[in-house]
């Protein structure tokens, strides 16, 4: 590639530019006469709530979703882009929020798959890993995926489009599994990539790395674009408000109560995961109390998972397992998921669709699939009418747009589906939540509703555990903070008393009590 930089581009045609790109399904127009430019060496943010119509946007860039009316010029030529190949010909490379990779496979392996020309594999390693030093994203080609981190993962997945030479990146929440040191060497390689000339559209939630990193912004709202502005010259509150239309409320969050009871406590947690590429757990001890909210922070893959699966009741203990688990001072740790939930115990788990609700099923039938000790059966039976007035208050209370009660789940955008299932756990009045990713894909406006509402049900008396990889989100809403890393947990220390830049390290593994003399390499 060569180097350019922004006064060079002054004359350029644009890389891409979008004319009148219009899609539509049975319900909703997803986007409705987009206009779009973006200029050579450009790092260009797409903004919007949830539902906006970013993401379906940038599928018809990519080939994935096609058009039903509008044209594409790529340097100033229109084109016609039918599929993923025809993308990565013309030099478009996309980095999905969630990974594809296979875990069995080696990193040469899965980068294997995505190459469209024939290849030699000794061959394609070498260069994996001149290009991968080249740009500061050093990996092994022979290791195994299930072997990496998720920061090296998406090392895997930016690399994997290097190869191609892109002149266009499109990059779908690429920090939002990475710690605060893995945020700053990606960032490093997106702006050399600019300066190289190739293009970025850059989606993200979060508002203060659109000013640090972006050249401009592209704002959508309801499948339109409303306005486009330079993110330096910007705030936060200004761009969240061009988003949203009105001011981002503030998160009120009081000192909490002194002397609450302990609603929830862990001891003696040592758990062997039944996943091959899982984390085994290692005498996890936790106390949270009633009326604080405790954070759990760590990069995917360190036990979050198997530490849920026990809270929830997916895996109950066996009766020779010494360990405790107490929900309102009643041992739990051998009780299923049915009778936590009756002694007050609400989750809302990391995965939308699937666990957190059924795809093909209606609104009303997934608030009832939880929810049904609210009123909503008597004697076995179900009362219909409880059912429509509990999942109406669920839209109504978190601004769920839906085409009604009696749409799919599988119909709603991610974030709105999030806030759904939010609300359906918020309206039982639980004596403990335990929230994992709570506003993972969800728009601004949206997350700060739901961290509001996690803040007061701590108000109200509530023992709340939040596991997230947000450390942002965090510092916001908890009173405590510890860390999960291999399988172990930190000490339990203040958010006043720590910052993101130390539990960033301790998200490596290096914290109090680890045993860890050495930093290992923070990805």
């Amino acid at each position: 590639m060569v180097t350019t930089n922004q006064s060079d581009l002054a004359g350029s045609a644009p890389r891409l530019q979008l004319q009148q790109i219009t899609k539509s399904y049975p319900s909703v127009i997803a986007n409705a006469d987009v206009d779009l430019k973006v200029m050579p060496g450009e790092i260009h943010a797409v903004l919007g709530e949830n539902g906006a119509g970013k993401s379906t946007l940038m599928k018809i860039i990519y080939g994935v979703t096609k058009a039903d009316k509008g044209e594409i010029f790529w340097d100033g030529v229109p084109v016609s882009i039918k599929n993923p190949s025809a993308a990565r010909k013309l030099g478009i490379g996309m980095v999905f929020q969630h990974f594809s990779l296979f875990e069995t496979l080696t990193v040469v392996q899965n980068i294997a798959l995505a190459v469209d020309e024939k290849f030699d594999l000794d061959n394609l390693a070498a260069r994996i890993s001149d290009v991968s030093n080249r740009y500061g994203l050093p990996l092994d080609p022979r290791r195994l995926v299930h072997s990496l981190s998720v920061g090296e993962r998406q090392r895997v997945e930016i690399v994997r489009c290097l190869l191609q030479e892109p002149k266009l990146l499109i990059m779908d929440e690429p920090t939002s599994v990475l710690t605060p040191q893995a945020v700053r060497k990606l960032f490093e390689t997106l702006r050399r990539l600019a300066e190289e000339g190739c293009s970025i559209l850059y989606i993200s939630h979060k508002l203060e790395e659109i000013r640090e990193l972006c050249h401009s912004a592209t704002v959508m709202r309801g499948g339109k674009v409303t306005g486009d502005a330079d993110p330096r010259n910007e705030t936060a509150a200004s761009l969240a408000r061009m988003m949203i239309g009105r001011d981002l409320p503030v998160c009120e969050h009081p000192a909490p109560q002194e002397g609450g009871a302990d609603r929830l406590v862990l001891a003696g947690l040592t758990l062997a995961s039944d996943d091959p590429f899982g984390t085994n757990l290692e005498d996890i001890h936790l106390t949270v109390g009633s009326g604080e909210i405790v954070g759990i922070a760590g990069i995917s893959g360190n036990g979050q998972a198997e530490l849920l699966a026990a809270l929830s009741g997916e895996w109950p203990l066996d009766r020779q397992h010494a360990a405790t688990i107490v929900i309102d001072g009643v041992e739990m740790a051998h009780r299923n998921a049915a009778t936590r939930r009756n002694a007050g115990f609400v989750f809302i788990p990391e995965e939308r669709l699937g666990r957190g609700a059924v795809p093909p099923m209606s609104l009303a039938e997934n608030a009832l699939l939880t929810a049904h000790r609210c009123g909503m059966t008597q004697f076995g039976l179900i009362k219909p009418r409880k059912v429509e007035q509990f999942t109406e208050r669920c839209v109504q209370d978190f601004d769920v747009r839906c085409g009604g009660i009696r749409a799919s789940a599988k119909s709603l955008s991610g974030g709105n589906l999030q806030k759904f299932i939010v609300a359906r756990e918020f309206l039982q009045k639980p004596k403990v939540l335990v929230a994992a990713q709570p506003t993972w894909g969800v728009d601004v406006g949206a997350a700060t509703a739901i961290r509001q509402a996690l803040i007061d049900m701590r108000n109200d008396g509530v023992a709340v555990l939040v596991i997230s990889e947000e450390l942002e989100e965090l510092f916001e809403i908890c009173d405590r903070i510890v860390v999960i890393a291999e399988g172990r947990l930190s000490p339990a220390t203040s958010t006043a008393d720590t910052n993101m830049e130390e539990i960033g390290l301790w998200m490596s593994g290096i914290f109090p009590g680890a045993g860890n003399e050495q930093v290992p390499g923070i990805v």
